[in-house]
């Protein structure tokens, strides 16, 4: 898999997570992937239900000592 882009969200609370996702996705072409790193525990809910309702498909979640890692690919 290729992540076109990398979003750094480590050490930012809700919403802003979410917030910064969001903007940098909209800078990808339809297919491309995002890889988003977050230490908030709530991301992975929130990253997982915004995906889903916004129509990306999360491709992979997982965590990494304290980091959680997303895969998104834009819809």
């Amino acid at each position: 898999m290729t992540v076109n882009q990398v979003l750094d969200v480590k050490g930012l609370a809700c919403p802003m997570p979410i917030v910064k996702t969001k903007k940098a996705i909209q800078t990808l072409e339809s297919g491309q992937v995002l890889q988003v790193l977050a230490t908030e525990k709530g991301a992975k809910s929130d990253l997982t239900a915004w995906a889903k309702s916004t129509g990306h498909e999360l491709l992979d979640a997982r965590e990494e000592g304290e980091v959680f890692i997303f895969e998104i690919k834009k819809g």
